[in-house]
């Protein structure tokens, strides 16, 4: 493994009986780097995530997180890693301080108190009992728990979720502090802007395989830019001009059709002089015209779909 290397995944499959959930994937995340680790419903990425925090023995492949086998060398390796689950699974009854004390007492060279309850901006609730926060509260409690050791790896297993956007943002400032700092993170998240905003780098997974990995300009270049107009009434889709090539998609939505043509980003302007001049001469109104670079989301769909650029 090399030495900046905080995670390495090797061909990595997994199975649930005959179900192959993750079927031969490798990525690598180094140290100090945000990593995003994206996928559809049953993709694979949550037995991924397990299988580097050491809970799962791999069937085949190799993963390595900071340079040892998570499961056969866990005690290696989970004092030094921080982990953000889904559910913290509290108990109720406890105040934020005492959760907090009660982690400490299990974590080495654990932060002070009071120093992590500020991490999750709950200060002003460090007597309140768990019962009592709010979902979003609770995910701040959840992150704050899990940097308690100053993790030298941290696993955040849809850190926001719960959140409303304030929250969402005073998250996003705190993760992107941890890896200034030099936390290697291993993300996964429904909301694609926040991988958009706080990845270096990511991977979209799709049928437990990898589809598309890179920086978000490497994932989205290929893609195209997007144009969209609503269709004129009376006007035949047959009728819509081809964009450099490009044939017009129709959606409808809430009974409305509208039209979209995807074309490479460098044929944009071109192709949208190509459409006001056919508008012009048709005299026909493009109401909702609107053009736009390809975004994460777009891949995402895509992938999902089982689709190519």
């Amino acid at each position: 493994m090399e030495t900046n290397s905080a995670i390495r995944v090797d061909g990595l499959r997994q199975r649930y009986g005959d179900f192959e959930a993750v079927a031969g994937i490798s990525f690598e995340v180094g140290e100090g780097e945000l990593f995003a680790l994206l996928g559809t419903n049953g993709a694979g990425k949550t037995t991924t995530l397990e299988t580097l925090e050491g809970h799962r023995a791999v069937h085949g492949g190799t993963v390595r997180v900071l340079g040892h086998d998570p499961h056969r060398e866990r005690r290696d390796v989970r004092p030094r890693i921080g982990i953000m689950l889904q559910d913290g699974g509290f108990f109720a009854d406890l105040t934020v301080a005492e959760t907090v004390e009660h982690w400490r007492a299990f974590t080495p060279s654990a932060r002070d108190r009071g120093e992590a309850i500020a991490i999750a901006g709950l200060t002003d609730k460090a007597g309140v009992r768990v019962r009592q926060l709010s979902g979003g509260q609770k995910r701040r409690l959840d992150l704050a728990l899990a940097l308690l050791g100053r993790p030298a790896v941290l696993f955040l297993d849809e850190p926001t979720s719960g959140m409303d956007p304030e929250a969402r943002q005073a998250t996003w400032r705190t993760v992107r502090d941890v890896v200034a700092g030099g936390t290697t993170v291993l993300l996964t998240t429904h909301y694609l802007e926040e991988a958009e905003h706080l990845a270096d780098r990511l991977a979209i997974m799709h049928r437990g395989r990898i589809e598309a990995s890179g920086t978000v300009a490497d994932v989205v270049a290929g893609y195209g830019d997007r144009v969209t107009f609503q269709l004129p009434e009376r006007l035949q889709v047959a009728e819509l001009p081809d964009l450099h090539g490009a044939r017009a998609d129709i959606t409808v939505d809430r009974g409305h059709a509208a039209a979209s043509y995807t074309v490479e980003s460098a044929g944009l302007q071109d192709g949208l002089y190509e459409l006001l001049r056919w508008a012009d001469r048709e005299g026909v109104r493009l109401d909702g015209l609107a053009a736009r670079s390809a975004s994460l989301e777009d891949v995402f769909l895509r992938t999902a779909e089982g689709a190519t650029p």
